[in-house]
């Protein structure tokens, strides 16, 4: 049996609900994830808010500090009945969390459930999603919009929960969304933070997960090279500026993780191309998982 899941950032729009519903996809990993529009409520399975939503177990420090802690989320959908969906409920970064429980260290950041396809062997999904963070006001940066790498790292420590021996062929993890960093950037890419976020990907391969891509061929890539990428990137753009098109895309953001030898049952392809991009500002990953 292929189990066949979509990883996309949704941009907290209601358009890609519809979408998600019409692609055959049995799960969705999805990022930016606001309310589910009532028409496709029914039709779709997000599990209990408390696999997802930090509200839940991280309210209390945050009062009377803004209005909200968050309003969009990673969340892992169930799709179709050709699986079932074990969501874990989010606590906060506890040593001994519960059976059906997984410690979050960051907010709005991952989304982790079991899927049992009916015929096959179940794996873990995780949604990931590094979101931006700001450098203390006591720094002075000029980095308005901050680093994702330390909600990346926070988002592999929580991963970690679910590796509990040194092969990692002894896992079926499957860890994907977006990780607002650029895959293979050069030291000049000013877009990047390039030597803080190799560590991100040295820290997934050390755990035993191997990076799947997408690469080229499975996308299309941009033409020509962005500065920034070395000239025999393989990298194949999943995202495009505000107030641009799918057309003009050129940074590759979305990535997909597998725990090494079970990746080798994983393939995944960007739907990027601009005639099924979709309507967000992330294209799709579609990825199918062999039982």
């Amino acid at each position: 049996m292929t189990t066949r899941v979509v990883c996309w950032n949704i941009a907290r729009r209601p358009a890609p609900w519809d979408e998600l519903l019409s692609m055959g996809a049995d799960v969705a990993l999805l990022q930016e994830a606001g309310p589910v529009p009532e028409d496709a409520a029914a039709k779709i399975d997000t599990g209990s808010r408390e696999h997802w939503d930090s509200h839940v177990w991280n309210s209390d420090w945050y009062s009377g500090r803004w209005d909200r802690l968050y309003d969009r989320w990673p969340l892992v959908v169930k799709l179709s009945d050709r699986v079932e969906v074990e969501w874990f409920k989010q606590v906060s970064a506890i040593g001994e969390p519960e059976a059906d429980e997984v410690a979050v260290s960051g907010i709005g950041t991952i989304a982790a459930a079991r899927v049992v396809p009916e015929d096959g062997q179940s794996f873990i999904a995780v949604s990931m999603y590094a979101r931006w963070l700001r450098p203390h006001s006591s720094t002075n940066s000029r980095w308005k919009i901050g680093y994702s790498d330390a909600s990346a790292h926070r988002i592999i420590s929580d991963l970690s929960a679910f590796i509990g021996d040194i092969d990692p062929s002894t896992h079926r993890i499957l860890a994907a969304g977006d990780l607002n960093m650029i895959y293979g950037a050069t030291d000049d890419n000013h877009l990047a933070l390039p030597a803080r976020e190799r560590t991100v990907y040295d820290r997934m391969d050390a755990l035993g997960l191997e990076f799947i891509g997408p690469q080229h061929p499975a996308g299309v890539q941009a033409n020509p090279t962005p500065h920034g990428l070395p000239p025999d990137t393989l990298n194949v753009p999943t995202y495009f500026d505000v107030g641009k098109s799918p057309e003009t895309a050129y940074k590759q953001l979305d990535y997909v993780f597998a725990s090494r030898g079970f990746h080798e049952q994983v393939t995944v392809r960007a739907m990027n191309s601009p005639e099924e991009w979709g309507s967000s500002d992330h294209c799709r990953l579609w990825i199918e998982v062999e039982a």
